[in-house]
């Protein structure tokens, strides 16, 4: 249970570092190890440069608190329980409303395999287009999850991105990586003059099927996504020790 909620607190500062944080928006949860219907989050409110080990709450999949002193993020357990239910694989799962996640949802379309590190997502994200404004309601919560399937991570239309993973480590880098990616979609859209012609066409090569079926299955794994994490960990830790206060 410690090393998850290090591993956590950790990727609160992360996520303030890169800039990632939105005023109160955005949560990261992970499975509790022993109380499996029950997960670990950031208090709403703290910011991300904030978070510690001792101010992280735990909270059941109807919203109550189980630990901790700070109150729960509605949209958190609404859109995490569910995830968290559907899915016993998934330990952790992150949204935020980070710039170019947001930018690049409004264009209601999956990304492209443009790039290597995109190909960690082919065939592996979804785009949900049903949004209904703030979610508040655990049904809202069931038809992300019921949209996100099997997958790693989901566009959420006009909204942002969310990521999981078998571990918070996995979880956080597929959300870091995803930022990057949408960045370097919108740069390189934008380098092409995308539909300055009026034909739809990008200007960008997409990588062949092929090459990017091979590719997933190297830069898109599990431990891919566990191992990424590892360097980033160090560098918070040598930066901000106090997080594991």
């Amino acid at each position: 249970r410690l090393h998850i909620k290090q591993r956590l607190a950790a990727s609160f500062r992360l996520f303030s570092k890169f800039g990632f944080d939105e005023g109160v928006a955005g949560h990261i949860t992970c499975r509790d190890p022993e109380f499996k219907d029950t997960f670990w989050v950031n208090g709403f409110g703290i910011h991300f440069s904030q978070i510690n080990v001792s101010n992280l709450i735990r909270v059941d999949h109807e919203g109550n608190l189980v630990e901790g002193n700070h109150p729960v993020n509605t949209a958190a357990f609404t859109i995490h329980s569910r995830i968290h239910q559907a899915r016993p694989d998934v330990a952790a799962a992150a949204h935020t409303h980070s710039t170019y996640g947001r930018a690049f949802s409004t264009l209601g379309k999956p990304l492209d395999t443009i790039t290597q590190d995109a190909c960690a997502f082919h065939n592996d994200h979804v785009v949900y287009d049903d949004f209904g404004g703030v979610v508040i309601e655990l049904d809202e919560g069931a038809r992300v999850a019921k949209a996100l399937g099997q997958n790693k991570a989901a566009i959420l239309q006009n909204h942002g991105l969310l990521t999981v993973g078998d571990s918070v480590d996995s979880a956080v880098w597929w959300y870091i990586a995803m930022e990057r990616c949408c960045q370097v979609q919108l740069l390189a859209e934008a380098a092409a003059g995308k539909n300055c012609k009026g034909d739809g066409s990008s200007g960008t090569k997409v990588i062949s099927t092929a090459a990017a079926d091979q590719a997933s299955q190297i830069v898109g794994n599990a431990f891919a996504g566990w191992f990424q994490f590892q360097p980033l960990y160090a560098m918070i830790l040598k930066e901000q020790p106090d997080f594991l206060d």
